[in-house]
């Protein structure tokens, strides 16, 4: 059979790594900082019209909706895996049987969670200890996101699903028509514009919630327009209901990265609740810190998942020669990447955080504080994700999530603990290097040690399957939902 372009271009057994490493790196990078944008853009248009108690609400809100999601994020992740491995065989059937089971799998997830999640919304913002300012501005916004949390949730699953099938144009371009509309109706529906009323806060999520169902309508129409591999029609339809040897599957694959997420996003809201016990100012400067960072893992995500990608395919191939090789290059691409944005926002941080709180804002000054003393953290992130990547690309899960569970609360939270009295609020700031050094330096120990390399895999994890383990072990930052 004649080897076609697409094929050279996944092949990522031969070549120099660096080239190879980077070019692979490169769309995916695009498309998180695209995803990301969108949260930015709403942050600012929030925190610019409504004030630093809006701002502070949105970044409670946000990370509990990311908790939320990573509830049901693990198990799309997993069958985005099980569609690439399907579709990889030719067995577009087994594709379709694995993306209708996740669908209406999540689907129904999702409506429990946002139930759930809209009576018990007063409740977890109180045990959050949400400053009173930003109180009521959050359990608006929350409450009006969980509206949208099933159409978001589900055109993430169907992106996830035709790019798993090896279709990422698709993706990208329903990713942008909802960050313009976003992003777009946020202003509107905050100020209110001709007919459409000033709503605040609700009109930040109001726009979310539009964004989400139109985008997710307009994908259905194109995905049965162009008849798309993954589309159900017919008999196909009964997919959506999966059997129990699906759901096996689904939970048994997806229960490893649901947990790290899970585990991850509950170290976030324990921090946000420490930050708000600060007060609203600090809540705040927080919030706009929270955006500044999330481009900081952006580096880390992209060649993480690529490295690991990469090193599943030589491994795969018995080109064992080249696994050290990938891991050396990972990470010195991220010291160049994420060293140089982490130079260029400490030197620029005043007008960057300008846009998120007013160039006015007393919080900018502390949110400057914050920056100094944590983002440094990123670059020793960006290394450990290449170490776990390259571990993971042969099957190693359980080492990598213990690590993070070590870091992010024994040490990160004991530190705080322990300085809190001398420190004040800086131990939470200076917690976060103090978790990063320690995931790193024992992420280096155990790929040193080896014997991740003796587990004895049938079938080496795809290059979905790396991706999505990537992205599991990411911090939520000021995201809303995980990467996808």
């Amino acid at each position: 059979m004649a080897t076609t372009a697409q094929d050279k271009r996944r092949d990522l057994t031969s070549g120099t790594i660096s080239r190879t490493l980077l070019l692979f790196a490169l769309p995916t990078l695009a498309s998180n900082i695209l995803q990301s944008l969108n949260g930015s853009i709403n942050s600012i248009w929030v925190g610019r019209f409504l004030g630093e108690g809006a701002l502070a609400a949105t970044a409670n809100a946000n990370l509990i909706m990311f908790l939320l999601f990573s509830a049901v994020f693990g198990f799309g992740m997993a069958a985005t895996v099980m569609v690439g491995q399907a579709v990889g065989r030719r067995d577009l059937n087994a594709a379709r049987v694995a993306f209708g089971s996740a669908l209406g799998f999540c689907f129904l997830l999702s409506l429990i969670v946002a139930t759930v999640g809209w009576i018990t919304a007063p409740a977890i913002l109180t045990a959050l200890a949400t400053p009173g300012p930003a109180y009521d501005f959050a359990l608006i916004y929350l409450r009006v996101i969980f509206l949208a949390m099933p159409a978001s949730l589900m055109s993430v699953m169907i992106m996830m699903g035709l790019r798993g099938a090896g279709d990422s144009i698709t993706p990208l371009w329903f990713m942008i028509l909802s960050v313009i509309l976003d992003s777009g109706l946020n202003p509107v529906f905050i100020l209110g514009v001709g007919p459409v009323p000033a709503m605040g806060i609700a009109g930040s999520a109001a726009a979310t919630a539009v964004a989400g169902y139109v985008s997710l309508a307009a994908l259905l129409v194109y995905v049965y327009r162009k008849d798309l591999p993954l589309r159900l029609r017919g008999r196909e339809l009964a997919y959506l209901f999966p059997s129990a040897a699906q759901l096996k599957i689904i939970i048994t694959k997806g229960f490893p990265m649901g947990l790290q997420m899970i585990v991850i996003s509950t170290a976030g809201l324990i921090m946000i609740g420490l930050v708000n016990r600060e007060g609203l100012l600090t809540s705040a400067a927080y919030g706009a810190a929270q955006q500044l960072w999330t481009y900081l893992q952006m580096p880390a995500m992209a060649i993480g998942a690529a490295a690991s990608a990469m090193a599943a395919q030589n491994i795969g191939a018995g080109r064992w020669d080249r696994v050290n090789g990938i891991a050396s290059r990972g990470m010195a691409f991220n010291v160049l990447m994420t060293g140089s944005l982490i130079i260029l926002m400490l030197a620029f941080d005043r007008p960057a955080l300008a846009l998120f709180l007013g160039s006015g804002s007393p919080a900018i000054d502390l949110a400057r504080h914050m920056q100094f003393l944590a983002s440094w953290s990123f670059l020793l992130f960006g290394l450990t994700m290449v170490l776990f990547g390259t571990m993971r690309a042969n099957g190693v899960v359980f080492t990598p999530l213990l690590i993070l569970i070590a870091a992010l609360y024994p040490v990160r939270l004991g530190f705080y603990h322990l300085a809190y009295p001398t420190l004040g609020a800086d131990a939470i700031w200076l917690s976060f290097p103090v978790g990063s050094i320690t995931s790193f330096i024992l992420a280096g120990i155990y790929y040193l040690q080896g014997s991740w390399r003796a587990t004895k895999l049938l079938v080496p994890p795809d290059e979905e399957e790396c991706r999505e383990q990537t992205n599991a072990a990411t911090e939520p930052t000021g995201r809303m939902a995980p990467t996808g």
